[in-house]
């Protein structure tokens, strides 16, 4: 089963939910921000993936935090903060379960990623 986690108002979260429609790939969404998100589910991504790609600086949500938040973030804190700030997470993370692609994370959907879920989801 492929979970997409992301924001039901963000416009690449929409697109890339368009484009598994389109494909025929059922899916679940969970909105991270109205659903929440767990700190344990954003472990596993950083496991993953490593904190850096999973952690969102270019938007407003980084921006706004306090200077002190910014400075000297590390794994640890930054798994604080995307959890506390589900909008600092990069997004759509796509999360496939089962053996066939071993709980495989996805994180972002440019065409590399497309090509990604692609080879994954067969």
């Amino acid at each position: 089963m492929l979970t997409v986690y992301g924001l039901k108002n963000c416009d690449t979260c929409r697109k890339a939910r368009g484009w598994l429609d389109g494909k025929g790939i059922a899916h679940k969404f969970l909105d991270v921000r109205a659903d929440g998100v767990a700190k344990a589910d954003v472990a596993r991504w950083v496991n993953a993936k490593g904190w850096e790609s999973v952690l969102n600086k270019r938007g407003t949500t980084w921006r706004g935090l306090a200077d002190a938040d910014r400075e000297g973030v590390d794994e640890v804190r930054a798994v604080a903060l995307m959890v506390e700030h589900p909008a600092l997470i990069k997004r759509p993370v796509f999360e496939v379960d089962g053996s066939k692609a071993g709980g495989k994370v996805v994180i972002g959907f440019g065409a590399a990623e497309q090509k990604a879920l692609a080879g994954l989801l067969g």
